[in-house]
C-alpha cells in the first residue's frame, strides 16, 4: 500500500483521527464519499484498524469497507481500490469498534470506575500498510485540532506538535463485545491515583469540560498540592462553581498552598459571604498579606495614572510628528502610544511609536490612528485594570470620563510592579 506520493512503506506515519474523519475517499480517480469512521479489533497492545466506514453522497447506502480495499491513506484522500459497492454495502455490527463513535468525546473511568478524562481524539499510526491506533490524546491541543481551532493554539502560543496529552492503548480496557449495550464511558486497567503526573493546565482544561458533579467528583480525589495548582488553572467561572461546591476547610487548604497573589485572585471572584468564611479558616500570616492584596486591587485607578502622555490633533501631519518626537517625548511617561483628541479633549483615536514610523510623512494621523479604543473609566480598580492588561497585552491603557475626555493613562509597567511587590 502507498500512503502519499513521496513517502516511502518503510516509513511510519502517524495521523490523528480528527485529520482522517471527512476526508474524501476516491474510487479510481472520481469522488466515492467520505470516510466516516474506522472500525477497529484489539490487540494486546495497540488496537488495528480492520475496516473503514464510508459514507455516500447521494442518498447511496453506507458501505464498510476491508481495510485492504484502501490504496492510500492521507490527511487529504483516501483512495479505494473496489470493483463494486454492492458487496459492502451495510450498517456497523453491533460487536465492531468504531473510533468516532464509540471512543471520541467519551468519558474516562479509571479501574475503580472513578471517572478522570475526557477522549479528545486518537492517535494513529501507518506501519507497514497497516494501521494501528496507539493512544488517545486528552490534551487541549486535541480539542483545538478537534474543533478546526489551530490557529487559536498558535495565538495562545501552543507549540505545532509534541502537545499531545496521550494514553496508551496499553492502558484501555478492551470495550464490552456487545455494544450495543455500550454505556458511552472508557477504562481503564489504572488507578486515578496516575492523574497526579497530569500538568494542572492539561488539567484544569478537563474539568472545565465537566459538569458541575463530575467536576467535584474528581477534584476531591486530587492530593492537595497538585489540586491548588489546578484552581489557579481555572477559568474564574469554573473556579466560583467548584469552590461553592466544595467544603470550605478543603477551600482553605488550597488557598493556604498560594502564594498569597494567587489566593487574593481567587478570593476575588467569589461572594463576599463566602471570602469571609474561608478567610476565617486561613492561616492568620496569609490572611494579612491576601487582606492587603485585595485592599490593593480595589484601589481606584485614577490614583495610579500620569497626564504626561502625548496628545496631538487628528489633522496633524506625520512627518511633524516624527521630526519632533525625540523633543515631544521629554518629560512624558507614555511615550510608545499617541492619543489624537479632538478640541475638547475627547478622545477619538489611537496609533502607536511603530505605526507612526512606518506611516508616509503626508498622511494625518487621522489617517493611522485607531478608532476603536479599549480604555479605563476612572473609578475602575487596580484588579480590573490587572485583567485587562493580560487581556490585551498594551503597553499602556488611557482613562476616560463619560464624555470620552482623556483624564490619563496607567502603564503596565506600573500595575506589573505594583503586582510583583504586593501579590507575589
Amino acid at each position: 500500500m502507498e500512503t502519499a506520493p513521496g513517502v516511502p512503506m518503510n516509513e511510519i506515519v502517524e495521523y490523528f483521527l480528527s485529520e482522517l474523519i471527512g476526508t474524501k475517499v476516491f474510487l479510481h480517480d472520481k469522488k466515492f464519499g467520505k470516510l466516516g469512521d474506522l472500525v477497529v479489533v484489539e490487540g494486546e497492545k495497540v488496537a488495528e484498524v480492520t475496516h473503514v466506514l464510508v459514507n455516500r453522497p447521494f442518498g447511496d447506502p453506507t458501505i464498510v469497507l476491508p481495510w485492504d480495499r484502501v490504496t492510500s491513506v492521507s490527511a487529504k484522500r483516501v483512495q479505494i481500490e473496489i470493483e463494486s459497492a454492492e458487496p459492502y454495502v451495510r450498517q456497523p455490527r453491533e460487536s465492531e469498534i468504531l473510533l468516532n463513535d464509540h471512543v471520541l468525546d467519551k468519558k474516562v473511568l479509571d479501574i475503580e470506575g472513578k471517572e478522570v478524562e475526557i477522549v479528545y481524539d486518537v492517535k494513529l499510526s501507518l506501519r507497514n500498510g497497516k494501521l494501528y491506533v496507539v493512544g488517545v490524546d486528552l490534551s487541549r491541543s486535541g480539542l483545538l485540532r478537534r474543533l478546526g481551532l489551530r490557529g487559536l493554539g498558535r495565538v495562545l502560543g501552543m507549540p505545532e506538535k509534541g502537545t499531545e496529552r496521550l494514553i496508551s492503548w496499553t492502558y484501555i480496557r478492551p470495550l464490552p463485545t456487545d455494544l450495543g449495550s455500550f454505556k458511552g464511558t472508557i477504562h481503564l486497567n489504572v488507578l486515578k491515583e496516575e492523574l497526579s503526573e497530569m500538568h494542572p493546565a492539561d488539567l484544569a482544561d478537563v474539568l472545565e469540560t465537566m459538569d458541575s458533579q463530575q467536576r467535584v467528583v474528581l477534584f476531591e480525589g486530587l492530593e492537595t498540592e497538585h489540586a491548588s495548582d489546578t484552581l489557579e488553572e481555572i477559568d474564574p467561572n469554573v473556579q466560583r462553581d467548584l469552590i461553592l461546591s466544595l467544603r470550605k476547610d478543603k477551600v482553605a487548604d488550597l488557598l493556604n498552598e498560594m502564594t498569597p497573589g494567587q489566593a487574593a485572585d481567587v478570593l476575588s471572584v467569589l461572594p463576599a459571604d463566602v471570602r469571609n468564611e474561608l478567610v476565617t479558616l486561613m492561616e492568620a500570616e496569609n490572611v494579612a498579606k491576601i487582606h492587603a492584596i485585595l485592599e490593593q486591587q480595589d484601589q481606584k485607578i485614577l490614583n495610579y495614572a500620569t497626564t504626561d502622555i502625548l496628545k496631538f490633533s487628528p489633522d496633524q501631519k506625520v512627518g511633524e510628528v516624527q521630526d519632533g518626537y525625540r523633543t515631544l517625548v521629554r518629560g512624558k511617561d507614555v511615550i510608545t502610544y499617541l492619543y489624537v483628541v479632538d478640541a475638547t479633549d475627547r478622545l477619538i483615536g489611537v496609533t502607536d511609536l511603530k505605526k507612526l514610523l512606518q506611516a508616509n510623512e503626508e498622511d494625518r494621523l487621522k489617517d493611522i490612528m485607531i478608532e476603536a479604543v479599549i480604555s479605563l473609566k476612572p473609578d475602575q480598580t487596580l484588579k480590573k485594570a490587572s485583567d485587562l492588561f493580560l487581556r490585551y497585552g498594551f503597553g499602556a491603557m488611557p482613562i476616560t470620563d463619560d464624555d470620552d475626555r482623556i483624564l490619563g493613562a496607567v502603564t503596565y509597567r506600573d500595575i506589573l510592579h505594583l503586582k510583583h511587590r504586593f501579590l507575589d
